[in-house]
């Protein structure tokens, strides 16, 4: 029985959006869609209360039901994926700016989106020759300077069981493809505090990276990238600093600031 701050029943609403937005976590992470017994057995939940979130998520337009009885993300989340994206560049706007001004490469931000990097934010470089990615491409963790600066975030184990979902592909020549080599270079970028993509997503196409200290448990990377002609050893030794700063800049609220501004 609850008393009277309703403590028991605030409990067990917390309890069940919990559990609701781990569903949603868990079919995003499968690839968009799963059958009850697949949710139950992901989530660790009985098929029953599975069941009973789904259609309070169904209800709300969050998830689905597929003609095969799968269920999907629902296409609200699709609205408010955008809006959010759309607020984070926003926030991120006058830092990436700063950095494109100082360096004239390309600056990036991506957060950590299931089992790869998404990227959120970017403010392309003046030269005719720069880099491109739209906001919600998604890269393999391994083979990217925003993925790898991600990884770097995460425990050593956790590391591995990822790798083991997603595979590494072979992107280029460059690209580390044992779990060995990755742990290797995850240790060397906690210790350096950045991190270089040299050419191992795509060719001719070098990317500086750091983290970024988010609040809550969203992991967040900001990086430039350009040409490797341009993205020199030299640039990077200019980079590093002005990456880290602006990193601590947004880990202090510039997302915030930028959104409101």
């Amino acid at each position: 029985m609850a008393d009277a701050t309703g403590a028991s029943a605030s409990g067990g609403s917390v309890q069940a959006l919990h559990r609701a937005l781990g569903l949603v976590d868990t079919v995003r992470d499968a690839g968009g869609r799963l059958s009850i017994r697949e949710m139950s057995v992901l989530t660790h939940l009985p098929q029953p209360t599975v069941h009973r979130l789904l259609k309070t998520l169904v209800g709300c337009g969050y998830m689905r039901q597929l003609p095969d009885r799968h269920y999907a993300l629902g296409f609200k989340l699709v609205a408010l994926g955008q809006t959010a994206n759309r607020l984070v560049g926003l926030g991120a706007e006058l830092t990436l700016t700063a950095l494109v001004h100082e360096l004239g490469e390309t600056a990036n931000l991506a957060i950590l989106s299931g089992d790869r990097a998404e990227y959120v934010a970017q403010v392309q470089s003046p030269h005719a020759m720069r880099m491109f990615t739209e906001p919600g491409r998604r890269v393999d963790l391994h083979a990217s300077g925003v993925g790898k600066a991600l990884l770097a975030q995460l425990d050593e184990s956790t590391v591995i069981q990822l790798v083991g979902r997603t595979g590494m592909a072979t992107h280029t020549t460059h690209t580390i493809v044992t779990e060995t080599r990755l742990l290797a270079e995850l240790a060397a970028i906690r210790r350096l505090g950045y991190c270089v993509d040299d050419e191992e997503q795509e060719l001719g196409v070098r990317c500086v990276a750091v983290a970024v200290s988010s609040p809550g448990s969203m992991r967040t990377a900001l990086s430039i990238s350009g040409p490797v002609a341009r993205v020199h050893a030299a640039l990077i030794d200019r980079a590093v600093p002005l990456l880290q700063a602006a990193a601590r800049q947004l880990s202090m609220g510039t997302f915030e600031q930028g959104g409101s501004a």
